[in-house]
């Protein structure tokens, strides 16, 4: 189960994964370097028989302040833009740039179900031959799938976490995005937010396939009607 979730099967999943070992690393370095002096600290500068404390004079606390707050904080500055430079790198990626895309899909959300109407042998949408199913996507490996994402009734969260995808779904709008799945296989697709009691209950199935699979499935695809209403 834990190899299904950390699978990278999407063309982006390895730069997110890449930004989030990233904010991980730098984090817990200074995390652990904090923790480490001030305990240094606490045993260094205790209380011992025949030490009194002393004041600092001001030339002694330039020094100290220097060497112990200024130059951290530069580091820590330096690190942050490092931070600033991949969030942004990953969000242009993902976010603002939209490769060319093959095919669109059109996912709808609601309590507590999904939606997903493909185009079908002729990869258009909303033409004689679309294939509307519930709670189960086909895509085929290697295409680049435009997705138009909507909900019928509360903010929902369409959730791909193999994909590294998350995108809110907001009722009244269509909020648009795109993935490239690179491998084969089924893949979960979770509502990751909260939305009224059936939420933990409304899980569906990616299933991305070859060339081959995939255009059989379009040939003779099992899928049911959404409920209308």
């Amino acid at each position: 189960m834990l190899e299904h979730y950390m699978a990278q099967a999407s063309t982006y999943a390895s730069h997110v994964d890449g930004l989030v070992w990233l904010i991980l690393l730098i984090t817990g370095f200074w995390f652990i370097a904090a923790e480490v002096m001030f305990f240094w600290l606490l045993w260094r500068f205790r209380a011992q028989p025949g030490h009194a404390a002393r004041y600092i004079d001001d030339h002694e606390e330039h020094d100290i302040k220097y060497k112990w707050v200024e130059i951290p904080h530069r580091v820590i500055l330096a690190c942050d833009v490092a931070l600033i430079v991949g969030a942004i790198t990953v969000w242009t990626e993902v976010k603002l740039t939209r490769p060319p895309t093959d095919e669109t899909i059109r996912i709808t959300v609601q309590q507590w179900a999904w939606t997903f109407q493909h185009p079908g042998a002729d990869g258009q949408l909303d033409t004689e031959d679309d294939i509307v199913s519930i709670d189960e996507m086909h895509v085929q490996v290697g295409k680049t799938y435009l997705f138009e994402l909507a909900s019928k009734d509360v903010v929902h969260s369409f959730s791909v976490p193999a994909f590294r995808l998350k995108q809110d779904a907001i009722p009244g709008r269509v909020i648009t995005g795109w993935f490239s799945p690179t491998q084969t296989g089924d893949f979960d697709v979770q509502c990751a937010e909260i939305c009224g009691i059936g939420h933990g209950i409304m899980p569906a199935r990616l299933v991305v396939s070859t060339p081959e699979d995939h255009a059989a499935w379009l040939a003779n695809p099992t899928h049911y009607l959404a409920y209308q209403y």
